[in-house]
Formats: structure tokens, C-alpha cells, sequence
């Protein structure tokens, strides 16, 4: 056989590894050990002996989240810090809570798509494609409706309805992480220079300053 066809077998073989995803799970399940100091991509596993059935489940998802805050929602999430089961299961799921008017500010998952589902109320939701169209993709849901948020992609819910909303979003990560725009663009630790957000934003340097005040933790 030619030494090239060689090469390109191997260099077949190593793209493959590299594109491939995660492989299946080699055990039952790994429940996080809290108590462990083993930094892993995730949570070192409970010795299998010590699960019991509390490690799967959560209790109170039923309870309205309190929505007396400036956005006027509250989101409650089910990911593995709070199931210990779900440690590499690569599932998770939260409760959103929207007050009338209230919104759930522009954010990203950075490691999950999410698949909502609204239970009661009238929710408008959207994201953002990226660069370079940034077309906003927006829809009114119903009691009942469906709706997809691609992983990394700008979104958002607002409760366009006069009764309370809610919702339960499921993501394919036990850690799909959040990233809330303006919170982390005004609010970051430490700031980042007005001269630089002035120029982003094309703004005059003197309201930076007063966005700050509105996101300082």
C-alpha cells in the first residue's frame, strides 16, 4: 500500500477522535461527593455502597419562586449541586418564575441548549443568532408550548400576560452555567475599563458610571 494512503488513514482515524462526543457511561451512575477535595470536569463519585435514593431526587420544584426583585422573576435550578445523581448524567432542569412585565434578562448557557415548556401564563421569548446576521428569533407561548434555545445563544423570556408565568426549562448539562449579559458586562469583578465599555457600546463614557451602579454586586 502507498505510504500516503497510510498517512491519510491515520490522519482519518485521528479527525474521527477528535469529533467524536463523550462516550457512554462506564458505571450505573456517579453520584457527586460533596465531601471530596478531587477536582474533576465535574464531582468525584460517592463510594456506590453509600447511595440511597435522596441522591436522585428534590423536593419543593412545586413552590413559586419569589419574584420581588428588579426583573420581576426568579429561577430555580435543579442542576447536580442540588441532585447529587445527576453527576455526569448530563441532564438538568430549572422552574422559571415571571411576574406580569417581568423578564428573565438576556443571557447565555454557555455549556447547554435548553428546552422550555410553559405551564401557566403567556410567556414571549427569543434569541440571537451570531455574528454576523444577529437575526432575533421571537415567538408567544401559550399553556402547553414548546420552545428551543440553542446552546450559547443570547435569550430571553417576558411575561407578556396579566397572571403569573411559569415554565420549566430542561438543558442538556448538570452544569449548564449562566451567564447573564448585563450583570457581567456592568458587574464584573474587577470592572472593566468605562473606556472599553464606552467604545463597545458607542456611549458616552459618563453613563458607564451610572450602568455600573445598576449591576455592582
Amino acid at each position: 500500500m502507498p505510504i500516503k494512503f497510510i498517512y491519510l488513514g491515520l490522519l482519518a482515524i485521528m479527525s474521527a477522535a477528535a469529533l467524536a462526543s463523550d462516550g457512554p457511561s462506564l458505571q450505573d451512575f456517579c453520584v457527586a461527593d460533596a465531601k471530596s477535595s478531587v477536582l474533576v470536569n465535574g464531582k468525584a463519585c460517592k463510594d456506590p455502597k453509600l447511595v440511597t435514593a435522596s441522591d436522585f431526587s428534590l423536593a419543593g420544584l412545586h413552590l413559586a419562586g419569589n419574584t420581588n426583585n428588579a426583573v420581576g422573576s426568579r429561577v430555580t435550578p435543579a442542576f447536580a449541586a442540588h441532585i447529587p445523581g445527576l453527576n455526569t448524567l448530563g441532564i438538568s432542569m430549572v422552574r422559571l418564575d415571571i411576574a406580569p412585565s417581568g423578564i428573565n434578562p438576556l443571557h447565555i448557557h454557555p455549556r447547554a441548549t435548553e428546552i422550555l415548556t410553559v405551564i401557566e401564563g403567556t410567556l414571549e421569548v427569543g434569541f440571537i443568532t451570531s455574528n454576523p446576521d444577529n437575526r432575533l428569533l421571537t415567538k408567544i407561548l401559550k399553556k402547553g408550548d414548546v420552545f428551543v434555545f440553542p446552546e450559547g445563544l443570547i435569550h430571553y423570556q417576558k411575561n407578556i400576560g396579566k397572571s403569573h408565568a411559569v415554565a420549566i426549562g430542561a438543558l442538556n448539562s448538570q452544569n449548564p452555567g449562566v451567564i447573564t449579559i448585563a450583570n457581567a458586562v456592568f458587574g464584573s469583578n474587577p470592572s472593566i475599563p468605562s473606556s472599553i465599555l464606552a467604545k463597545a457600546f458607542q456611549v458616552d463614557k459618563k453613563l458607564i458610571p451610572v450602568m455600573r451602579t445598576q449591576f455592582k454586586i
